[in-house]
C-alpha cells in the first residue's frame, strides 16, 4: 500500500511551538529577570547615552546570557581570582562613591553583576524572606529572582575596597 504525505499539513503542524510551561523541564520560572524601573544616574555613574554603541551591545548580550539562568546560579559562577559574576552585599556599601537613592526601599539586598574588569551593573534584589509573599497594598507577589538595576558603574566606584579609598 502506498503512503501519501501531505507536506503542506506537515509544514503547518511543525510551525506550532513545542515548548510548554507545563513541562517539568521548562526553564521559564527559574530564569532571572532584570528590572530598570529604579535606574538612577548619579555624578559618579553613567547613563545609557554615555556608553559607546559597542559597550551597549556587549551589555545587552550579557543581559541576554545572564537571563538564561537564576540569580543563585550566577552567585556561584566564579570569575577572576576570588570573585563571582553576581554578588550580593546585604546593605548599601559603606565604601561607595554612590549614595543610596531615597526611592529604593531600605529592606533590599544590594549587589552587582560584573560585566568586565571594572564595569558593573549595580542594584538590588528583594530579600529571600519576602520571596513568594504578597504585597499588602498592591496584591502582587515579591520575587527574589529579579535584579533591579539602579546604577551603571563603568569605573568600579559602587563597592570599593579599602585599597581603592582615596
Amino acid at each position: 500500500m502506498k503512503s501519501f504525505k501531505n507536506s503542506g499539513k506537515d509544514d503547518f503542524l511543525s510551525s506550532f511551538p513545542s515548548a510548554s510551561i507545563d513541562i517539568d523541564t521548562d526553564p521559564l520560572a527559574s530564569r532571572c529577570k532584570f528590572n530598570f524601573s529604579y535606574f538612577e544616574v548619579q555624578k559618579v555613574g553613567q547613563n545609557f547615552a554615555d556608553l559607546k554603541k559597542e559597550t551597549l551591545i556587549e551589555l545587552f548580550d550579557k543581559l541576554k546570557e545572564y537571563s538564561k539562568e537564576s540569580l543563585d546560579y550566577w552567585r556561584g559562577q566564579r570569575v577572576g581570582k576570588s570573585g563571582t559574576i553576581f554578588a550580593t552585599y546585604g546593605g548599601f556599601p559603606a565604601r561607595s562613591d554612590f549614595t543610596h537613592p531615597k526611592h529604593v526601599p531600605h529592606q533590599v539586598e544590594w549587589g552587582r553583576f560584573r560585566l568586565d574588569w571594572s564595569f558593573r551593573l549595580c542594584g538590588f534584589t528583594v530579600p529571600k524572606s519576602y520571596n513568594g509573599t504578597i504585597h499588602k497594598g498592591k496584591g502582587y507577589i515579591f520575587c527574589s529572582n529579579t535584579f533591579y538595576v539602579v546604577f551603571l558603574d563603568e569605573n568600579h566606584k559602587f563597592y570599593k575596597n579599602a585599597s581603592e579609598e582615596k
